[in-house]
């Protein structure tokens, strides 16, 4: 299985996702990010993504932006995007509807309460931000991993 979670600029909240799906999952599953620009392509994550991150015992120091490619659409079994401006993008990228299938909000795994939520950005905001993100990212990772056990 393979997994894509998707943000605006791959800085701040896929990269987090990433690294919390990654603790989560064995290693026979593989979880990348990506954004749907690439203002960030090369950069590390947001310096204050990674030290939430590393306070939760996560490490997303060595991850390094890039924006999404086509090849990610054949790639990736489940992309999951952060919002609903980053889900529009991504399915206007996809080619067909076998690709469109696999993309979801990383929310509408979640409880009731937050289906059709959106991740906010937390990129101007400060370290509560980031720590508000984490949890709902952990909650999200949480339910889609309920999801695969469930689907296996």
């Amino acid at each position: 299985m393979k997994i894509l979670m998707v943000c605006l600029g791959n800085i701040c909240r896929s990269p987090l996702a990433e690294g919390i799906m990654k603790s989560k999952l064995p290693e026979n599953f593989f979880v990348d990010s990506v954004g749907t620009i690439s203002m960030h392509e090369g950069e590390h994550p947001d310096k204050r993504a990674i030290e939430t991150a590393a306070n939760h015992g996560v490490d997303i120091s060595k991850q390094r932006s890039r924006p999404i490619a086509n090849s990610d659409f054949e790639t990736f079994d489940k992309i999951y995007c952060m919002d609903t401006r980053v889900y529009e993008d991504v399915v206007s990228k996809s080619k067909n509807e076998e690709q469109r299938q696999k993309i979801s909000l990383f929310l509408d795994s979640t409880e009731n309460n937050l289906k059709n939520s959106e991740v906010p950005d937390p990129y101007w905001g400060g370290m509560n931000d980031f720590e508000h993100v984490f949890q709902l990212i952990d909650k999200g990772c949480d339910a889609i991993l309920n999801q695969l056990k469930t689907n296996n």
